[in-house]
């Protein structure tokens, strides 16, 4: 919908722009705007992201359950929208994202693969959307005063009843405490062979395998299942709800957790206990935000909410093990605390932009994680090596004496 869909002309011949879309946070700010996306209303917490690439990726993330996203590059949607680059497994249903917020009105697709119009795409995922915010002025609130909860409504009529709004937002439960994964996990088992997207090509499949992983699924993204089967990797998908009896039972060489929404602690009741008892079985473990999040705990460390969190593909994280400075991509609203490490665990990877702990590593056992996401689809891909560090680790506990 284009803002001159939505002008009345009056008597003296001006226009006058009637909003369509509105933003209500908790605190009782209104942000007026016009609407995009699917009509009606929705709640969530309010992220900002700094990415300039990316959007429909980021749009499908699992990780952005509950979310509603500011997007600070003004020019989203330039590129259309394809069925190719999405990151949601199950790409039928409702994104679990609840919004997004844009400053300026999507213009017509220009790329050579786009397939629809993101508004037309939006509609389709029932995603609710507003543009015309200031959202450098968004973006600042929420750095000064952390990721607020809130509405946003669309409706072509410009009718809200914006008391109402006020009070939906000012009672919504904040993130931490929340177990969003289950929005999100697989419903059962499942395969995965499909390889990265190559220009000419498309997606491939996986020929020959090196190694069996069983993939805990906590809101894994499909490009990290990529780069597993890319690095020769066999890969078992189960639930987040899946025993340690019975992911063994796959007999698999190494198991992976992945990345997912909500609060660690909370979804932690229940993964915690499994992920010790695999830790039991001395079988190589990689992890993934979440699943990064959740080994910490696993291993007696605390996780605590960030004020703004991290979220971009343009995040500067030093990884200890090289000496080498990486350009990630993150997003996570949580962070371990590594003030305190026990005398097994070793950090290994730490954000530059403020201190705070992005991977971590046991001396005794073939266990690592990072925080930010090195599979960084669209990009960038500073991070593959540490899928084939996992493939390597396999290998030499294959090859270690019983």
């Amino acid at each position: 919908m284009s803002q001159a869909d939505t002008a009345p002309t009056t008597q003296s011949g001006w226009q006058e722009t009637a909003a369509t879309a509105v933003l209500v946070l908790a605190d009782g700010t209104v942000l007026e705007g016009y609407g995009i996306g699917a009509t009606g209303e929705a709640a969530g917490e309010v992220c900002f992201n700094t990415a300039m690439t990316g959007y429909q990726e980021i749009l499908t993330d699992p990780s952005y359950a509950g979310q509603i996203i500011t997007f600070t590059f003004p020019h989203i949607g330039n590129v259309g929208t394809n069925e190719e680059d999405l990151e949601a497994i199950d790409a039928v249903s409702p994104s679990p994202v609840r919004g997004v917020v844009l400053a300026a009105a999507i213009t017509q697709p220009s790329n050579w693969r786009a397939a629809s119009h993101l508004d037309a795409w939006l509609k389709a995922r029932g995603l609710i959307g507003i543009t015309g915010i200031d959202t450098r002025a968004l973006t600042a609130l929420i750095r000064d005063h952390g990721m607020p909860n809130a509405v946003i409504a669309h409706s072509p009529t410009g009718a809200f009843d914006t008391e109402t709004l006020k009070q939906k937002a000012a009672q919504l439960p904040d993130m931490t405490g929340q177990d969003l994964v289950p929005l999100v996990t697989a419903k059962e088992a499942y395969e995965w062979d499909e390889t990265p997207w190559e220009l000419g090509r498309g997606y491939g499949r996986r020929s020959e395998a090196k190694a069996h992983v069983v993939a805990i699924d906590y809101g894994v993204k499909r490009n990290i299942l990529r780069l597993l089967a890319n690095a020769g990797c066999r890969v078992t998908v189960v639930p987040a709800t899946a025993s340690a009896d019975e992911i063994m039972a796959h007999k698999p060489d190494g198991i992976f957790l992945s990345n997912g929404p909500g609060d660690p602690a909370a979804t932690g009741e229940y993964a915690v206990p499994v992920i010790r008892a695999l830790l039991e079985r001395d079988v190589p473990v990689f992890g993934i935000c979440l699943g990064h999040q959740m080994l910490a705990l696993a291993l007696g460390l605390k996780t605590k909410k960030m004020g703004q969190g991290h979220h971009g593909a343009n995040h500067p994280v030093k990884d200890h093990t090289t000496g080498k400075v990486e350009i990630v991509s993150m997003n996570h609203g949580f962070a371990v605390d590594a003030d305190n490490l026990p005398g097994n665990v070793e950090e290994t990877h730490v954000s530059l932009f403020d201190g705070s702990n992005s991977g971590i590593a046991l001396a005794d056992k073939p266990v690592f994680s990072v925080q930010h996401h090195p599979e960084a689809s669209p990009g960038p891909h500073d991070s593959h090596y540490l899928f084939d560090r996992f493939v390597g680790l396999m290998a030499q506990h294959s090859r270690a004496p019983a």
